[in-house]
């Protein structure tokens, strides 16, 4: 007998018919499909229908959300047997089995479907401290009832949080949402655990909702949200769709707003974009509508609880070798200028925070960032951060004024997070008076590129300077250029170790101390190659061979690794 799917979704008001006239039937958002979904939950190719006999089969492909039979979770790539009377649930979509419309069924009307049973009961309050089941909901559904329901016992104990840590303030949000999902543990849907529903809510409620875990996760190196329904993250330089949803674009903002109160920042339509910084330091861009297009788009950049040392890049990560981060030590003690450069996410600041723990703890130093996410290690650290403008557009604080203002807080080093415009020249003048030892980074794609882009940076400043007298200014403070990139593998390896040498005519000499030398691709796709030196002994190392420094020279002229 022909059947046909009855499907109800959230935007039409009545249910509809799909045919199966054929198997395997497909079923997601795309256009492709047997049957076309027009919900959020929804994967482009969500299930699949298979003919079992007199029945069928329906199989879930690997969906980011799951799809559900009878609230029962099907486990991927496993057929499970679907007949008359059960009920699939894709996100807010219900379809049932049926026979095909004939003289003796007439067309579907509303009210045919039956609401999914073992979806979990909503909570509320039917009277003044009491809670009671009403109606069969969802899952997402029921944590927005608990977490309602939670808030208003939490009020009507007139419960004072101002005088809280944060430890504290969750500990009594988990002892109450304990207790409130003990009081419903019979109505709860025999697969939803009760431990689970309640550190969700909980995180929701004082947290950063799902993201508390991935923020736990050591494997994770970067968080970006895009919308409610799309989270993705960086592992070992990869980037991966996860199953993680929000409950709708508000619960986004309500958490981005979280993160950003604690530093005095706000967002809204008026100031739809910021920046800012978790207490661990890692590094937060924020962006909403009208100018994301998508929905509130929130990125994390995760730096380590432990700030990794030089022996993690040589021996973990092969970003650099021995000899190298030798002589970046050496380089850093005797206050040489180092330009850290590279493209985005290729790892500048974790390497500017190890190349500022062989700063000698002795000196004064005073490190500016936009939001300040460097993890120095040393006790003498002043940390200046810029201030976005108000609302009236007035009293923004950039980093050129703090690099300005640095110059008379007496530093024996001035470490900038990245130059991206006039504070280049500020920084070059520095650098070119007497404060030797400075540190900065920047985006460019090779040490070349860099000497461009600082010299377009200066440009910004607003002085009309000659190009020859900007490059001179630079040649004179820049000492070296560390490039550093994240290569198709998603490894981050140091490509080169550059002196800047001089001048030749209008041009800036460079003069490559240790190299990266790709040799190719491994069988599992990882990139082949090795450091090494080029045999080119820097003036620097003579000089400091001079000052009696024992310095051995074999390393420039021997292979690196």
């Amino acid at each position: 007998m022909p059947h046909v799917l009855l499907v109800k979704e959230p935007s039409s008001p009545e249910p509809r018919e799909a045919p199966v006239t054929r198997t395997p039937f497909f079923i997601g958002k795309a256009p492709e499909n047997e049957l076309v979904l027009e919900v959020q939950a929804a994967s482009r190719r969500h299930c699949q229908l298979d003919a079992q006999g007199d029945a069928y089969a329906v199989t879930d492909l690997g969906s980011r959300n799951g799809t559900w039979l009878d609230g029962r979770r099907l486990e991927p790539q496993k057929p499970t047997p679907f007949s008359y009377g059960q009920v699939l649930q894709i996100g807010d979509a219900v379809l049932q089995l049926a026979a095909a419309r004939s003289a003796d069924r007439p067309a579907v009307t509303p009210g045919a479907l039956r609401t999914p049973r073992a979806l979990g009961d909503t909570l509320r309050r039917e009277a003044p401290g009491a809670v009671a089941p009403i109606r069969r909901v969802t899952p997402v559904e029921l944590k927005r009832a608990l977490h309602a329901l939670l808030i208003e016992r939490m009020d009507l104990k007139r419960t004072d949080m101002s005088n809280r840590s944060t430890a504290e303030v969750r500990a009594l949000t988990d002892q109450v949402c304990t207790q409130l999902v003990q009081e419903q543990s019979s109505r709860l849907p025999p697969w939803l655990t009760p431990a689970a529903l309640v550190k969700e809510v909980v995180d929701e409620a004082v947290g950063l909702g799902l993201l508390e875990d991935l923020l736990a996760d050591a494997s994770v190196d970067e968080i970006m949200v895009c919308g409610w329904d799309k989270v993705y993250v960086e592992r070992r330089g990869r980037i991966e769709m996860t199953e993680r949803q929000f409950t709708d674009n508000a619960q986004v903002i309500a958490i981005i707003r979280r993160i950003l109160a604690p530093l005095g920042r706000r967002i809204d339509e008026s100031t739809p974009l910021a920046d800012g910084r978790l207490a661990d330091g890692s590094r937060v861009n924020a962006i909403i509508p009208p100018l994301a297009l998508s929905g509130p788009t929130l990125t994390i950049r995760k730096f380590a609880k432990t700030p990794f040392s030089i022996d993690d890049l040589v021996n973990r990560f092969r970003s650099l070798t021995a000899p190298m981060g030798e002589f970046l030590s050496l380089a850093v003690r005797h206050r040489a200028n180092i330009l850290i450069s590279g493209g985005t996410g290729s790892g500048k600041t974790t390497l500017l925070n190890v190349a500022s723990n062989f700063i000698p703890p002795d000196e004064r130093i005073v490190t500016i960032e936009d939001a300040a996410e460097l993890q120095l290690q040393q006790e003498h650290v002043v940390r200046l951060e810029s201030r976005p403008p108000t609302l009236e557009g007035k009293n923004a604080i950039g980093i050129r004024d703090l690099v300005r203002n640095a110059l008379r807080m007496r530093p024996d080093r001035i470490v900038v997070g990245e130059c991206r415009g006039g504070e280049a020249l500020d920084m070059l003048q520095a650098m070119n008076t007497g404060h030797d030892g400075s540190l900065t980074t920047l985006h460019a794609n090779s040490p070349r590129d860099a000497l461009s882009r600082l010299e377009t940076l200066v440009l910004m400043a607003g002085m009309d300077l000659p190009t020859r007298a900007i490059r001179e200014q630079v040649a004179s403070a820049i000492h070296f250029i560390v490039q550093i990139s994240r290569l198709p593998d998603g490894s981050r390896r140091v490509l080169n170790i550059t002196a800047v040498t001089g001048m030749e005519g209008d041009i800036i000499t460079l003069q490559d101390i240790f190299r990266f030398e790709q040799s190719g691709y491994g069988a599992d796709g990882r990139v082949e190659g090795r450091h090494a030196a080029t045999g080119q002994i820097p003036e620097f190392a003579q000089t400091l061979r001079r000052k009696g420094v024992d310095l051995d020279l074999g390393m420039f002229r021997e292979t690196a690794g």
